[in-house]
C-alpha cells in the first residue's frame, strides 16, 4: 500500500502533569505516515484525486493547539481518531514526541499504529 507522509509538524500547546506544564506551552513534534492509494492522482495529475495533506496537517494543528492533554499517549489516540475519519486512509503510523521532556534526551514520545 502508498503512503503519504507528514514529518516533524511541530506545535504548541499545553501538554503534560506537573503544574508547570499547565501553564506553559511546550513544542511537541508529530510525524506520520498514512496507507492510502496514491495511484489515481498519479494517472490524473489531479489534486482532488490525492490526500490532501494540508488539510490533515491544519486539522491537527487545529486539534493540538486548542486542547490541554495531559499525556502524549491520549494526543496520540486522538490524532489518529481525527485522521482516521478520513475513510480513504486505511491505517496510520504515528510518531508523538516531546522534545526536552527527558534530561539528555532529544526527546520522548510514542508511536502508534492504527488502522479503520
Amino acid at each position: 500500500m502508498d503512503k503519504v507522509f507528514i514529518k516533524d509538524l511541530e506545535i504548541e500547546t499545553i501538554i503534560g502533569i506537573f503544574g508547570w506544564e499547565r501553564e506553559v506551552k511546550q513544542i511537541v513534534r508529530i510525524s506520520l505516515e498514512m496507507s492510502f492509494d496514491i495511484s489515481k492522482a498519479g494517472k490524473s495529475d489531479l489534486i482532488e484525486d490525492a490526500l490532501d495533506y494540508k488539510k490533515i496537517g491544519k486539522s491537527i494543528v487545529n486539534l493540538v493547539e486548542n486542547s490541554s492533554f495531559f499525556l502524549v499517549e491520549k494526543m496520540a489516540e486522538e490524532i489518529a481518531k481525527l485522521v482516521l475519519k478520513n475513510k480513504q486512509i486505511k491505517d496510520i503510523l504515528l510518531k508523538v514526541e516531546k522534545p526536552g521532556a527527558l534530561r539528555g534526551s532529544k526527546s520522548v514520545g510514542v508511536n502508534i499504529f492504527r488502522k479503520q
